[in-house]
Parts: C-alpha cells; sequence; structure tokens
C-alpha cells in the first residue's frame, strides 16, 4: 500500500515539509523482517537472555523504555534494569501487530497474558534500521484489568 503525503502537514502549529516521497507500508520483504527479529526479541524476553535482549535495542542516550513501574531513559539505563531483574516469565500472545514504514522504520504492537495472571499487558516497541540491523529505539510496557 503506498500513501502519499501532502506536501505540507500541520501539527499542533507547527508546519512541517514532508516532501514529495511516497512511503510504503507494510512491504513484504521488510515486514518479515522485522517481525523475524520481534519473534528473536520475544524468545530472548522469555528465556530472560540479557545478553541477546541488550542487542536488540540501540545503543544510544535517546533511546527510551517505559515499563509498569520504570522509565528508562538511554541504553545504559535499560541495559542495567534488565540485568538486575527476576526473569518475566512465559506469556501468551494475544493480538500482535506490526507495521513497517518504509525501509527502515516500523511499530510493533502486541497484547499479552503472563501464566496465572488476570491482567493484560499491552507492549509497543518502535524499531529503526541501523548499520547494525533492526533495533528497538523506543518501547512501553503496561498492564491493565482484563
Amino acid at each position: 500500500m503506498l500513501v502519499r503525503s501532502p506536501r505540507w502537514l500541520r501539527v499542533a502549529g507547527y508546519r512541517a515539509f514532508s516532501g514529495v516521497a511516497r512511503h510504503s507500508i507494510n512491504d513484504p520483504q521488510v515486514l518479515e523482517e522485522v517481525k523475524k527479529e520481534f519473534l528473536l526479541y520475544e524468545s530472548a524476553l522469555c528465556k530472560n537472555d540479557v545478553k541477546a535482549l541488550d542487542r536488540f535495542f540501540f545503543d544510544n542516550p535517546s533511546t527510551v523504555r517505559f515499563g509498569t513501574a520504570e522509565n528508562l531513559y538511554g541504553y545504559e539505563a535499560i541495559q542495567a534494569f534488565r540485568e538486575g531483574r527476576s526473569p518475566p516469565g512465559d506469556r501468551r500472545i494475544l493480538r500482535s501487530l506490526i507495521t513497517t514504514y518504509g525501509p527502515d522504520f516500523a511499530v510493533a504492537n502486541i497484547e499479552f497474558q503472563r501464566d496465572g495472571s488476570s491482567k493484560i499487558g499491552r507492549q509497543s516497541q518502535t524499531w529503526l534500521r541501523t548499520p547494525g540491523g533492526w533495533k528497538v529505539v523506543s518501547a512501553h510496557v503496561s498492564m491493565m484489568e482484563k
């Protein structure tokens, strides 16, 4: 699906030039790349493979992870959090939606449920293609009552 952006966009009073480029949404090859990385991330998360999890996040002070009880700014803070936490355990993915925008940008959203919990978890990740491969640049995890 191709979307043509208007030449100028107005967002909250800010005028931004969008250019004339067309953006490809869910290019099949790009979508497969991101899905593969997402599934590898999910496997590492359930196994609490901290070293593998570290490799999925963009090593940059601008990388952000908001969790259920923590706000982490920067790769080093995210890395320290992972080293100090207990394994999260298995979870079932109830719903997932991965969308790519162009060749280098994607968003992954899931709803999940942990074994033995009545709460529904929500996870959003923003992925960016870098010279080192696909990396998470922003993540948010929250829980809600079913």
